[in-house]
């Protein structure tokens, strides 16, 4: 089996435990993907720092368990009047706040505006090198929350130019225009035309955190 062969058959892990996470990865991948992708839930500790830092220990760790080629996700929601948070721990702030709890907290100040940044690391296993696809999409952040509430914080989200919330869009404008989808297909991009160009492990604009 020569090297292009051995590239084009490797099975590579999605490591999440999130069933939607899954189904827009998948929906985005598209058929023309060229390795085959299987997802497992792994329990990797919360890391703290910067959105690149996390991805890139989720990511060093999840290969280390898995013993081969891993792509992990880290999601934000940075709220630009708190100078960039929740960011990285929006999971927590949504499990104790929920969406109606979230606009709360910036009820106070007159700028609504925010952005959701969402990186993909992938390694190709144990101690090798890290790569860091980001997305980012500018947005409203509103109240109360729209549409159905079954995918974490879409319901507060509304992304510049559009009149509609993620969770009131359709799935596949959705996906088009999303931080997920805009990380997920420099990734794709990544593969299918091999440029390292494109997974860029120093994004052209770093998230505002309060880091």
């Amino acid at each position: 089996m020569n090297l292009q062969s051995f590239i084009m058959s490797k099975t590579i892990t999605f490591v999440t435990g999130n069933a939607k996470k899954l189904e827009e990865f998948v929906a985005i991948l598209g058929n023309n993907f060229p390795h085959k992708v299987i997802s497992k839930d792994v329990d990797l500790p919360e890391y703290q720092g910067t959105p690149e830092e996390v991805v890139r220990e989720k990511c060093a760790e999840a290969a280390r368990r898995i013993q081969g080629p891993v792509i992990v996700e880290d999601t934000c929601l940075c709220f630009n009047a708190l100078g960039g948070l929740p960011g990285p721990y929006i999971k927590w702030f949504l499990k104790n706040l929920g969406p109606d709890g979230l606009p709360r907290l910036i009820a106070d100040w007159d700028d609504k505006s925010g952005a959701a940044l969402c990186m993909f690391g992938y390694s190709e296993g144990n101690g090798k090198e890290v790569k860091v696809f980001e997305g980012r999409t500018e947005g409203t952040i509103v109240s109360p929350p729209r549409g159905p509430r079954n995918f974490g914080w879409d319901p507060i989200f509304q992304p510049d130019g559009y009149t509609q919330t993620y969770a009131e869009l359709d799935s596949a404008i959705k996906n088009s225009i999303s931080h997920r989808g805009k990380a997920l297909n420099k990734l794709k991009d990544y593969f299918i035309h091999g440029e390292a160009s494109n997974g860029d492990a120093s994004p052209e604009k770093k998230p505002k955190t309060s880091e």
